[in-house]
């Protein structure tokens, strides 16, 4: 059986302050076709303190920031997930 659709994009997120203490490790790879789906997975990998934490979050995907959860995610984007900064 052939498959007609493409391949859900293999993206990779890097954890930055109390996103990378709620995780555990700097990075991972994933693979989401959206922020949205990204986030769920994330969500359900690594429990309610990550998720505590992503409320507060923006994400910067491939250098733009972004609050868009409906965002499309392109093979090979690299998601970073920033936490606030203290004095930001």
């Amino acid at each position: 059986m052939s498959s007609t659709q493409p391949a859900t994009p293999t993206v990779t997120v890097r954890y930055f302050a109390g996103a990378r203490a709620a995780v555990g490790v700097d990075t991972e790879t994933r693979e989401a076709g959206s922020l949205e789906e990204l986030v769920g997975q994330l969500v359900d990998a690594h429990g309610d303190r990550l998720e505590r934490v992503l409320t507060a979050c923006s994400f910067l995907v491939d250098g733009t920031t972004t609050r868009d959860r409906a965002l499309v995610l392109a093979p090979g984007a690299v998601v970073d997930v920033l936490p606030p900064f203290a004095g930001g």
